[in-house]
């Protein structure tokens, strides 16, 4: 694809080369939690996690990309144009400018935040559902790592209490890979909202090592949110009292735990067996 295509340039005939630009000074802003609070937006680095955006019902605002690079993104482009996307040109300075990573992607998306509620999660829970809950991951690699793990089981959606890495982190959404736009991400207050499980009939498990049943005696397969806690205590003492049942993950060898990451991969994959996983062709 030709880069001078009217269709991937929408008519513009001008590259923005400035950082001082007013449009860069605010997607610059995005790399901040502050500036993504004010915005209600964040941003999206690399052809692979825009592709998912395009792919999702979160559509980009605009995609700007490298002037010098633009064919290494040429299929995404002329997807973006095909679907009416706003898409800028920028030079290499710029990109460098408004992306976190130090060897920058051709290309970002600006995307508005998920627009998911905790009550969402409720509804989609009552019958089946499967929700991880997360009270207080601090790394940004392990939330993202818990969430795509959510999505290779189905699970139903991902809480996030307060006092948890901001999921728009640029660091936790490269980590997801993609995977928040396959799945509903909320954050809530989890004095609020596992009660109100709870009262709909949905059972909340933790993990913890004391009077705690075997992760494999425990009964998935009932609507259930399962909350993981925080890298160095887990999860806290206030919301231990919320929770119904401790399950613990049996371990043969020496090592005392799992990062909060495997423990919760390793509990949802139990879940997705327990539920009746039926491996089809692409497995």
């Amino acid at each position: 694809m030709d880069i001078k295509d009217p269709l991937v340039n929408r008519g513009a005939d001008t590259i923005i080369s400035s950082v001082q630009n007013p449009r860069i000074k605010q997607w610059t802003e995005l790399q901040s939690r502050k500036g993504r609070e004010k915005q209600g937006r964040f941003l999206i680095e690399g052809i692979h996690l825009v592709q998912e955006a395009l792919r999702s019902d979160l559509i980009p605002e605009v995609v700007a990309y490298s002037d010098e690079r633009a064919e290494a993104c040429a299929d995404l482009l002329q997807e973006a144009a095909e679907r009416g996307m706003e898409l800028v040109q920028v030079t290499e300075a710029v990109l460098a400018k408004c992306t976190d990573t130090q060897t920058p992607q051709p290309v970002f998306a600006v995307v508005p935040k998920l627009p998911w509620r905790a009550a969402d999660l409720i509804s989609a829970s009552e019958q089946d559902g499967l929700v991880v809950v997360i009270d207080g991951i601090q790394d940004p690699g392990n939330l993202g790592t818990i969430i795509r793990s959510a999505d290779a089981v189905g699970a139903s959606g991902v809480l996030l209490g307060k006092g948890t890495v901001d999921l728009y982190n640029p660091k936790t959404v490269r980590s997801t890979m993609g995977s928040l736009f396959h799945l509903p991400i909320v954050q809530g207050d989890l004095a609020q909202w596992l009660p109100e499980a709870a009262s709909r009939g949905i059972q909340v498990a933790a993990t913890r090592l004391e009077d705690a049943v075997s992760l494999y005696d425990y009964d998935f397969r009932r609507p259930t949110w399962f909350v993981i806690g925080n890298e160095g205590q887990g999860v806290s003492a206030e919301v231990q009292q919320l929770v119904q049942c401790h399950v613990r993950i049996p371990m043969q060898g020496r090592a005392e735990s799992l990062n909060a990451a495997m423990a919760a991969t390793v509990v949802l994959f139990e879940a997705m067996r327990q539920r009746g996983f039926k491996p089809n062709n692409n497995s």
